[in-house]
């Protein structure tokens, strides 16, 4: 297994891996439906805007080149709707964004044929290590159980629950980085 760390660069092809991955994880179809090509155009989207964002970090886990699986990362800026659209309104001083305060995990995903393996581990522990900012945050499916005790046995607490327009119901998780 290898695992790489990088931040922005890329290529297309690159791309076209991880959003193959996140489709098979995520289980978006690729029919010709219209849902799914929009699904699809949205994720690609999010992926070539994340990746221009400063602080964009990337964690690969590969075998023999074969990916396996990927975290992805940003740091959250001053004007981040991620606090938006919770279903319990949080304090100001948890939601209130300013420079190095919150890395966010904004995808995190592992092929199931290779799950219980320490690779989401591996990929968790490296998109983290040295960040310097004071918090992370990550969202999870409330039904995906192994995800929620995975992250849940890494340190981190749910403390609200999303439930934007057209998006599912997330649950919104903390940790400290230090």
């Amino acid at each position: 297994m290898t695992f790489l760390v990088r931040g922005a660069t890329a290529t297309a092809t690159d791309d076209a891996e991880l959003l193959a991955l996140r489709a098979e994880v995520c289980g978006a179809s690729a029919s010709a439906d219209a849902h799914a090509d929009a699904h699809a155009d949205d994720a690609a989207r999010q992926l070539r805007v994340r990746r221009r964002q400063p602080g964009f970090v990337l964690a690969e886990a590969r075998h023999g080149g074969y990916l396996v699986g990927y975290a992805a990362g940003l740091p959250l800026r001053p004007s981040t709707s991620w606090w938006k659209d919770l279903t319990t309104p949080l304090p100001a001083d948890l939601t209130t964004e300013y420079p190095g305060r919150t890395f966010a995990i904004a995808e995190f995903l592992v092929r199931a044929s290779w799950r219980r393996q320490g690779i989401g581990r591996t990929l968790h522990d490296l998109i983290l290590d040295g960040r310097p900012e004071e918090r992370a945050t990550v969202t999870i499916l409330p039904g995906a159980a192994a995800a929620q005790a995975a992250f849940k046995r890494w340190g981190w607490r749910r403390i609200a629950r999303t439930n934007a327009p057209g998006a599912p119901v997330l649950d919104v998780l903390v940790r400290d980085v230090h």
